[in-house]
């Protein structure tokens, strides 16, 4: 059954003449709400210049009356961190988005408006489609040229608004942008309930000291937050964008490039390939960091010498998410499982 759709209000938010929807693309996750391409007819009514009618692409956010979630959480908590989620990709597109390069392309806010009560808030988010601009196809897997495109996207946006914390008076992106202190939708602040049925042992006693030292890296940036390969929109010629800002926030960068590779390979592949793709994004780190004015270009050693090191860290975190998440996923495979006890070992 099709979800309604407010269009007068949509046609309003993008002061265009009409707006119709063309199609749903899918619903939000748990039912709040629904992702649809609609087209905004910018003309007056006997003008039928067809570049004054364009596509766009509505997220709209409409949380249910009752609450279902694939693997039973379905709480305050969780449905608390969805509503600020959403709240926080609006601030993303606000105040941040400008700041990404077509190096690093995001689609383009085209409006944006909130309605409702706090308790049951209903957001409109219409942006570019970018399947109109030449970022058509979605990968269910990847080659090597596509995987680097998405290491060069990360890498990119990292490099847009890395910080130096040891830095006298730094203003945090989190701040200026009024983003997530702490982006991604794992980490331990977010998730007390599935911490608290994780199976007690080594994992579960180390889960603050994994999380404090992701927290207190020297090198921070603006993280995406939950970069899988489902988010990454490509091109013919392999550019990439990606989508889906709910959770970006301030943190290590290493917490997006495991877990981008985690959603594309299997634990054989995952440990085979380990240094060879942090070696590629390390290298594209390391010219989109060039081109910043702004930062002791010297620095660039330490900042891969700490981000390596991390790396298991930020894989090992995302495994004691999944622990107490959805114990049987598939990417609680041997290598995170060696990848975690290793870390927990060396924390010890």
């Amino acid at each position: 059954m099709e979800v309604s759709l407010p269009l007068e209000r949509i046609a309003k938010v993008t002061n265009a003449r009409a707006a119709a929807r063309i199609e749903t693309i899918q619903s939000l996750w748990s039912g709040y709400g629904q992702i649809v391409r609609v087209e905004l007819q910018r003309g007056s009514g006997s003008d039928s210049d067809p570049t004054k009618v364009n596509s766009a692409i509505v997220k709209h956010v409409d949380p249910p009356d009752s609450r279902d979630h694939k693997y039973g959480w379905s709480g305050d908590v969780s449905h608390q961190r969805k509503l600020l989620s959403y709240e926080n990709e609006a601030r993303w597109y606000r105040n941040a988005s400008q700041q990404c390069s077509d190096a690093c392309r995001v689609p383009q806010l085209i409006g944006a408006d909130a309605s409702g009560s706090e308790a049951r808030p209903n957001w409109l988010l219409v942006l570019e489609d970018l399947d109109a601009s030449g970022f058509h196809l979605r990968r269910g897997s990847v080659n090597d040229a596509q995987l680097d495109a998405c290491l060069d996207w990360l890498a990119n946006f990292h490099a847009a608004f890395l910080f130096d914390s040891a830095e006298a008076n730094v203003v945090l992106p989190v701040e200026r942008f009024q983003l997530w202190p702490i982006g991604t939708y794992w980490h331990l602040k977010t998730r007390p309930d599935e911490l608290a049925v994780m199976e007690d042992g080594p994992l579960k006693q180390a889960a603050a000291k994994i999380d404090a030292t992701l927290n207190e890296a020297r090198f921070q940036t603006l993280v995406h937050g939950d970069a899988k390969l489902a988010n990454f929109c490509f091109a013919t010629d392999d550019r990439v964008a990606a989508v889906d800002f709910q959770y970006v926030g301030g943190g290590c960068g290493m917490k997006d490039v495991a877990y981008l590779i985690s959603s594309c390979f299997s634990d054989t592949e995952c440990e085979a390939r380990e240094q060879e793709l942090l070696g590629s994004y390390f290298g594209r780190l390391k010219q989109a960091l060039a081109a910043r004015s702004d930062l002791d270009p010297d620095l660039f050693a330490a900042i891969e010498t700490e981000w390596r090191a991390m790396y298991p860290i930020a894989w090992a975190d995302f495994y004691r998410f999944l622990a107490g998440w959805s114990p049987g996923h598939w990417k609680m495979h041997g290598y995170s499982k060696r990848v975690a006890e290793s870390v927990v070992e060396s924390l010890a």
